[in-house]
């Protein structure tokens, strides 16, 4: 299938949902719109939050997944637009659910010898001292939330068991990683390619959702102020990590860097945000691709995956 085939029918472009990152997904959606409508495409805005959200797929050639956090980035959606022979952009539906879940994610790295920071898995009954004395400083997190939303720094018992509770409101599993104290980067896949790699720089503790959505302040580096074979060895560990989780077509992989120089790969994203302030598109320039060349390089990457 042509990309000028799916000009024949509406392509939808799934939006909104019902996750902690709706009010991103609505404006990653609205960019991906108007990028397509720029190139001659009937777009149908989808929100799956609504009741009648399957019956409004009905005869459209293809559906633009720009869905974040569970239900969309999770592999739930994927899996429904298989089995309603939709085809779609980005990840399947394995690449899609190991990329969401922070903590199988990390394990399968870790089996593969792949660099990751240290991690503990929390619950209720967690020895919260014996967590610190383990990894000291660490990152709270949901296991299958995005954006950083629930995350919260701890350094010591007291501060663990309150970001495990306020990590726990957002369901699924917690995890404490060891907090790593150097530069973070961000790596975007396109394919088979790695794009320039972007440094971040905040005054906030962490790039936390603030830095990444709200602030005019945060800085981002581009190209990152690596040299070329730092540059290599870092996009090298990025598609790796991206494919051992099974991912394809786009996506993009967040790196930090120790005062020793090596990197860590933190997480994957199998659909990131698309929005003013998202790194993708800000990669995707420094390579000389405007926001219509990479929505269409998509889309054309994931067609090929639907034969």
């Amino acid at each position: 299938m042509s990309l000028d085939a799916l000009r024949t029918a509406p392509v939808a472009v799934l939006l909104g949902g019902s996750s902690a990152e709706r009010e991103v997904s609505l404006h990653s959606g609205q960019t991906v719109i108007d990028a397509l409508r720029a190139q001659g495409f009937e777009v149908r805005p989808v929100d799956p939050s609504g009741a009648d959200w399957i019956a409004q797929l009905d005869g459209v050639s293809c559906a633009f997944i720009a869905l974040h956090g569970p239900g969309g980035e999770d592999g739930s959606m994927q899996g429904a637009l298989q089995a309603l022979n939709i085809p779609y952009t980005g990840s399947r539906v394995l690449g899609s659910a190991l990329a969401m879940d922070k903590l199988r994610s990390k394990q399968l790295w870790q089996g593969i010898g792949l660099s990751t920071s240290s991690f503990i898995r929390l619950t209720p009954a967690t020895d919260w001292q014996q967590v610190i004395d383990r990894l000291g400083k660490v990152f709270v997190k949901p296991t299958c939330e995005g954006s950083s939303i629930g995350m919260t720094p701890a350094d010591s018992a007291a501060t663990l068991e309150r970001a495990f509770f306020t990590a726990s409101e957002y369901g699924g599993g917690v995890i404490a990683e060891h907090f790593i104290d150097g530069p973070e980067y961000t790596v975007a896949i396109l394919g088979d390619e790695v794009l320039p790699s972007i440094r971040l720089e905040t005054d906030n503790e962490f790039y936390d959702y603030e830095a990444k959505y709200i602030s005019n302040d945060t800085r981002y580096h581009c190209p990152s102020g690596l040299t070329a074979a730092e540059e290599a060895e870092m996009g090298a560990l990025a598609l790796r990590a991206f494919r051992s989780l099974g991912c394809a077509v786009w996506g993009r992989v967040d790196v930090m860097r120790d005062t020793s120089g090596r990197f860590y790969v933190l997480e994957v994203n199998t659909i990131p945000g698309m929005t003013s302030h998202s790194l993708v598109p800000m990669a995707a320039r420094a390579a000389g691709m405007d926001i219509q060349a990479l929505v269409g390089r998509i889309l054309e990457l994931s067609r090929e995956g639907w034969r």
